[in-house]
């Protein structure tokens, strides 16, 4: 039995930083996951370098995944790091400003070499000559001490065995967070089943690893951070694009439709092309297409055919695919046009968050083009924004956006299951036979005549005996759909079919005031939710009131949204954008919100936000 101490924490945030080529991000995921089985509250931000394999010990390649945990409702991954893992030089540098004075610093020394640390610009060791004297350090040849625990392993060479040093530093993690190694052992046997030497090999440098926490002085406690409360379930841990992937196949099956996706690669989007293509059995149909236009080409064509079409992309591509969403709009077709937004603009930054599509997404087309826009505030919460959009495609026969982003799509969080008998009913009528009669009184079908509540028209399977119709990008006459070149027409359609946006129906929007004397709103739309939450719950325990609304409705607003902001003095909008969303809310409701904006690739920051509310407290007359 152990004689060291074990403290208990009520949280703990951890970054695993190294070369893209470390591992660090298959760390941090098992970490996340030992994590989540134990029921702790949780979330992530993992941190992709862009190129695709920067030089080696370089700054640009350095990859970083942080994980916040706690025994209570975490709402952001952490501001800063009380424990940083880094492999190499690279990794240190690229992370030391974020970590405060009196944090814990594990570093791999074997990599501390004088050409290592000439490539980032240290002139002598960081780790002797004082750079961290106002930190925990623990210095551990991690490679040297993966390659001896595996010296027994005849059949693999030096570099094979320095691969396994992740695992090393996984379970030495896991020994001082008391986090269980079982699943991340039934993961590696899945992974590397067929290969028995590299599995024993990562086995032994993983149990390696959490002896060395057990028997070295250098560690003298571990730690315990209890489960978290939480509502009585079946939870599973699930980054956005996941979520968002069943939320999509959850929805054709509500609407007892097929499901295809027209795809092409892009990141941050990708995972949910890979999530979709593995659900076949489900009534998925999954194209990777040869580019972005045939991408949605694919889509529009699959919802024409009675379908939900989905697109799934990031904003490049959403540029190539505009053209084909105004055709979508016209021919008031069912489409689902998924952002994954990342820094721009062009290719920008491809592997960080950004905010900045919103206006894209309302006007990025020519003419007058509508389309309904949702947005999920949290990693789980696109699973429900899927179901929604889904829902407002069908039922009012629209392309709509949904706009999640790069934090959202990888970032990870607990999410509890819900029961399939408990999702909404989104089953969708055909047309199934002639709606009306021409001059002569026969039966024919009109394919713009419209639900007098929904305005949406009828949705006509190809094939459907009677219901032949034209399609096409030319403006069609109201009711009967034939070419119409007539401005009253025009005026008329394009008219109707922004007042079916505007008609769409989406719940108010819900204010968080406590004490109901707040006099500063902070409004939030997309992935701000969690460090808006965080604040304000900072700002509230110093003793100040505030409230705070979040917006996943973008377009049509919710009904009441010009009464919430006109009921307080001061409006705060943060976005990781320019302020776009504010530029919308002066023009709409002619309220003069104040923006907090942010394009650093990186979301909020918890005391960032807090100091704005708190100065604008302070300016209250």
């Amino acid at each position: 039995m152990s004689s060291k101490s074990v403290q208990t924490l009520d949280r703990v945030v951890i970054r695993f930083a190294g070369d893209s080529g470390d591992g660090m991000q298959l760390t941090g995921d098992r970490f996340t996951s030992e994590t989540a089985a134990l029921g702790n509250d949780l979330s992530t931000l993992p941190n992709f370098p862009a190129e695709i394999r920067a030089p080696q010990g370089t700054l640009p390649g350095v990859s970083s995944f942080q994980l916040h945990f706690a025994d209570h409702d975490v709402l952001t991954p952490g501001d800063a790091p009380d424990v940083l893992v880094a492999m190499n030089p690279a990794a240190l540098k690229a992370n030391l400003d974020d970590v405060p004075r009196g944090a814990t610093i594990i570093v791999n020394t074997d990599e501390f070499t004088t050409r290592n640390l000439a490539k980032v610009g240290y002139a002598t060791n960081p780790v002797d000559d004082g750079t961290l004297e106002s930190f925990h350090v623990h210095p551990v040849a991690l490679t040297s001490i993966t390659v001896e625990a595996l010296a027994a392993f005849d059949g693999l060479s030096r570099k094979e065995k320095e691969r396994a040093k992740n695992m090393f530093a996984l379970g030495l993690l896991s020994w001082m967070y008391t986090r269980p190694t079982a699943g991340t052992e039934s993961f590696l046997k899945r992974k590397f089943g067929a290969r028995q030497e590299i599995l024993d090999a990562n086995l032994a440098a993983l149990r390696a690893g959490w002896n060395y926490g057990e028997t070295t002085e250098d560690f003298a406690s571990s730690f315990v951070v209890a489960p978290a409360k939480m509502p009585p379930g079946t939870y599973r841990n699930v980054t956005g694009n996941t979520a968002l992937a069943l939320g999509l196949v959850a929805a054709a099956h509500r609407a007892h439709l097929p499901l295809v996706l027209g795809s092409y690669p892009i990141t941050p989007a990708s995972d949910i092309l890979h999530a979709l293509a593995a659900l076949k059995r489900h009534g998925v149909t999954t194209l990777q297409a040869e580019d972005e236009i045939a991408g949605i080409g694919i889509a529009l064509g699959a919802a024409f055919g009675g379908a939900i079409g989905v697109t799934t992309t990031s904003g490049p591509g959403v540029a190539l695919k505009s053209e084909t969403i105004g055709l979508a709009v016209s021919l008031e077709l069912p489409l689902l046009i998924v952002d994954v937004q990342r820094g721009g603009p062009s290719t920008g930054l491809p592997t960080k968050t950004e905010q900045a599509d919103l206006l894209q997404a309302m006007f990025g087309r020519n003419g007058e083009s509508p389309v309904p826009i949702v947005a999920p505030r949290t990693p789980a919460d696109c699973f429900r924004a899927a179901m929604d959009a889904v829902r407002i495609a069908t039922t009012y026969r629209t392309p709509v956006f949904l706009l999640s982003d790069g934090y959202l799509a990888n970032g990870s969080e607990p999410w509890s299951v819900p029961e399939v008998a408990d999702l909404p009913d989104l089953g969708v009528e055909f047309a199934s036979a002639p709606n009306g009669t021409d001059a002569k009184g026969k039966d024919v079908f009109h394919p713009f005549l419209r639900d007098e509540e929904t305005l949406a028209r009828p949705w006509a399977v190809p094939g459907t005996p009677g219901l032949e119709h034209r399609i096409g990008g030319i403006e069609k006459a109201d009711v009967t759909g034939n070419i119409s070149y007539d401005p009253d027409n025009h005026d008329r359609m394009t008219r109707l079919r922004q007042a079916k946006v505007d008609g769409i129906t989406v719940p108010d929007l819900e204010v968080d005031d406590p004490t109901g004397d707040a006099r500063v709103l902070v409004l939030g739309w997309g992935s701000t939710y969690g460090p808006i939450a965080a604040a304000v719950r900072v700002v509230r325990n110093a003793g100040r009131a505030v409230a705070r609304a979040h917006l996943t409705n973008l377009n049509p607003f919710p009904g009441n949204l010009g009464e919430v902001l006109r009921a307080y003095d001061r409006v705060i909008v943060p976005e990781m954008n320019l302020g776009q969303l504010a530029l919308l809310l002066r023009g709409v409701f002619l309220v003069d919100v104040r923006s907090h904006t942010s394009v650093r690739g990186l979301p909020f920051s918890t005391v960032e936000l807090a100091d704005v509310i708190s100065s604008t407290l302070e300016d209250l007359p």
